[in-house]
């Protein structure tokens, strides 16, 4: 696991602000393992967090023709409206044509600054956030930069690592303002049933929380239609909810760095006067790419053809958990594109954690995958099947080796 950054010395010394700071894993993971094929290495990585497809033609050309069309300037800080309008039928429709007003909606450069302005404008110094473990490695950095306390709490492993009411109710205190919930969760692939999301919501209303939903994988699912969502649920729930979510994942437009928030109108508009200090609106030609995505029938299309290939992959993984690694603990993956899986039966020593077997599985077999030190948990693993069935294939057989070396 990566210790936080050395904050230096002399006239070097950085602020304190970053006194807590811990790079992210799953980037610097991605990086090595880049750079280690870039030198001829027959690495196969597993731990990209992205859609191995290019982005959609058509919203690909939009970005063109918008450049052409000299649309290059400063975009409003809270995104084009032809975008934000986009983002609200989409959602809309996703939820069975349920009202979503364009007003609600921010767009930011990418769903991590989405996030980033939703906890800096709604924590503060001694103001407490519970975060769902295993979870994405920059919610609690986010919640600190907030100068907010980030409280994890561990998932049921019975209940493929979700947390329910119960949980919760056990972390929080006269401290806690906030709660962040994934869905379908990175690093499981999780997925929580509207039931759930339900009870949570209502856990959160009772207790005044502010529920930050990150929605980024809900098209990304392998149940009957879209993952469920708090826009399922009822009116009263929403009044202390920010969604996030945006095309990067279902869309494979991670590069594009475009990310959608929906909140009430007072915390869009702190969320929008908060970006006009630091980025202002994201890049416009990425809009409007991004307005296409999420509007066009096409693109829908192809969305989907992405989603029935994940499904594929899913499938080809989890058979092989089943049948060639027996005894392997793993989390069923209902949505994303990750399998989370156990290996502290393989420690050699009580130091040992995820870290070392990823370390050592990259030294012997070549395979990069993320381990779970970097969600809050170095007992498990996430592998990625974002990837092409040649490598995931490739990877299989050489973790199955590896973990044979083990046993």
């Amino acid at each position: 696991m990566d210790k936080p950054i050395d904050g230096g010395s002399g006239n070097t010394k950085v602020s304190s602000n970053l006194d807590f700071l811990v790079p992210s894993v799953t980037m610097s993971i991605s990086q090595e393992a880049q750079r280690r094929k870039a030198a001829g290495e027959d690495v196969v990585n597993l731990s990209a967090g992205e859609p191995d497809f290019g982005t959609p033609r058509a919203a690909s050309d939009a970005a063109i023709k918008s450049i052409q069309q000299g649309k290059t300037h400063y975009p409003p800080n809270a995104g084009i409206l032809e975008l934000r309008a986009a983002a609200a039928q989409n959602l809309s429709l996703l939820s069975g044509g349920r009202a979503v007003n364009a007003d609600r909606i921010v767009i930011s450069s990418g769903a991590k600054q989405s996030l980033f302005n939703a906890c800096f404008s709604l924590f503060g110094r001694g103001d407490s956030v519970l975060i769902p473990s295993p979870a994405w490695v920059s919610y609690p950095q986010m919640v600190h930069f907030a100068g907010a306390t980030p409280i994890e709490v561990q998932g049921d492993i019975e209940w493929s690592l979700k947390v329910g009411v119960d949980q919760l109710s056990a972390a929080a205190d006269s401290t806690t303002k906030g709660l962040i919930l994934c869905s379908p969760v990175n690093p499981t692939g999780a997925v929580y049933t509207r039931t759930e999301l339900q009870k949570i919501a209502e856990w959160a209303h009772e207790n005044d929380v502010w529920l930050i939903a990150d929605e980024i994988y809900r098209c990304i699912h392998y149940g009957e239609g879209p993952a469920p969502s708090v826009l399922d649920l009822p009116d009263e729930l929403l009044e202390k909810v920010v969604l996030i979510y945006g095309a990067s994942k279902a869309y494979a437009m991670t590069g594009w760095r475009i990310g959608i928030a929906m909140a009430p109108q007072p915390v869009t508009k702190a969320m929008s006067a908060l970006q006009s200090h630091t980025t202002s609106g994201a890049s416009q030609p990425a809009q409007w790419a991004a307005a296409t995505a999420l509007s066009d029938r096409k693109v829908e299309a192809e969305m989907k053809k992405m989603v029935e290939e994940f499904g594929k992959r899913r499938d080809l993984v989890v058979e092989f958990f089943r049948t060639r690694l027996q005894g392997v603990e793993f989390v069923e993956p209902m949505g994303a594109f990750y399998l989370f899986f156990r290996v502290d039966q393989f420690f050699a020593t009580e130091s040992d954690t995820a870290l070392t077997f990823c370390e050592e599985l990259m030294f012997e077999e070549a395979l990069a995958l993320v381990p779970g030190d970097a969600f809050g948990d170095g007992k498990w693993v996430r592998l990625s099947f974002a990837a092409s069935e040649k490598d995931i294939k490739k990877g299989l057989e050489r973790l199955e080796r590896y973990i044979a070396s083990l046993r």
